[in-house]
């Protein structure tokens, strides 16, 4: 007799399931030979093994319905009865822990590959050393290093190929290697350098904070635009005194404290030579002298000179520059100076041999 599913799904979702399953007991004791299964009627069976076999086929096709944990509407099912439960023919796999030691070891930071080219036919990646022609593919050859003479030369030379101003200012940019011994680094530094040849035709005010009359005196003599104590703090807050250097003496710098957010970089500091008891000593450096700061950590970028001085004043102050930067920094440590380039402001940007503006250790000549 064939039994279509839907018996099987009203079976399993109505009410009737536990008349079904007192008529299955009543049947298995040899009472009763109908079995009440469908809403139309009841189902006839002839003998014992036809419907013992239709009894399974029902209980086959329900038998997750019959069997499951999260039925409470079947309440006539023993729930102390065994549950064959599908088997699973798999196992997950564990996920293996990492630990944090066995990361750090795997994750070797890999150094970059240093090549050198001093023995080979040509530079690695490049087509030669130097090219053939005036016009060529720059990405294909080394970069040329001039002499700083000769990079000099240069700029006069393009000022005269472009018809460009001929007092334009000169600038250098210096790309510095800040490391030190054992994962240190220099501080981004503020310096201020007396040039052996000023470009600039003004010289620069300078202002100068003490309590002493005497000290006053003497600053306003050597060139000091204002000279005093602390009667000087309220109209530098209120902006009616203003100057490019602020010097001062040590007794008074506690009394100072509330200009460090108006001066900020300008405020008195015993590192960059603004504070002590010498006042014309450091009345003539600040006058005349000339002042260039680390930028973005590691680069200098400062005016040297203009375009119309002598090449011999131009160089003069270029090497000034590049000696005080590099006294910042142990020379055993190695060049200080990663890349140095000079330009002005219409001019291509030329690089140039830091090493030969530097003087040269005794140890070096021998």
């Amino acid at each position: 007799m064939y039994y279509p599913q839907t018996v099987v799904r009203i079976c399993s979702r109505t009410k009737t399931f536990p008349f079904f399953q007192l008529t299955f007991d009543r049947f298995r004791g040899g009472t009763i030979y109908s079995l009440p299964l469908f809403s139309h009627g009841q189902a006839r069976f002839p003998d014992m093994a036809t419907c013992t076999r239709t009894v399974w086929k029902v209980l086959a096709g329900c038998q997750r319905q019959l069997l499951s944990a999260s039925g409470p509407a079947y309440s006539g099912v023993s729930q102390t009865a065994p549950r064959n439960l599908p088997v699973r023919t798999f196992a997950a796999v564990k996920t293996l822990k990492k630990d944090k030691k066995d990361d750090a070891e795997k994750e070797v930071k890999k150094e970059k590959r240093v090549i050198d080219d001093k023995n080979r036919h040509k530079p690695f990646g490049k087509t030669a050393w130097a090219p053939v022609d005036d016009v060529y593919v720059m990405r294909y050859y080394p970069r040329t290093l001039h002499d700083p003479a000769e990079a000099i030369d240069m700029l006069k030379k393009f000022q005269a190929l472009d018809f460009t101003p001929h007092n334009q200012p000169v600038y250098i940019d210096l790309k510095l290697d800040m490391k030190l011994e054992k994962k240190k680094k220099v501080d981004p530094f503020v310096s201020t350098v007396h040039l052996p040849h000023a470009f600039k035709a003004e010289m620069n005010r300078v202002l100068v904070f003490t309590e002493d009359a005497n000290q006053a005196t003497v600053a306003r003599e050597n060139g000091a635009v204002f000279a005093g104590g602390v009667e000087l703090i309220q109209p530098i807050l209120d902006d009616e005194v203003s100057a490019d250097f602020y010097v001062a003496v040590p007794d008074i710098l506690p009394k100072l404290i509330p200009l460090k957010n108006k001066l900020r970089k300008k405020f008195p500091k015993s590192k960059r030579g603004s504070v002590g008891i010498n006042v014309p000593k450091m009345l003539e450096l600040f006058k005349t002298g000339h002042e260039y700061m680390v930028e973005s950590d590691c680069y200098v970028r400062s005016q040297i000179a203009t375009l119309d001085m002598p090449s011999e004043h131009i160089f003069a102050n270029l090497q000034t520059i590049l000696v005080d930067v590099c006294s910042h920094r142990p020379a055993s440590l190695g060049p200080f100076i990663e890349r140095a380039i000079i330009a002005t402001h219409t001019s291509e940007a030329v690089w140039f041999k830091s090493e030969d503006v530097l003087p040269k250790s005794p140890e070096k000549e021998e």
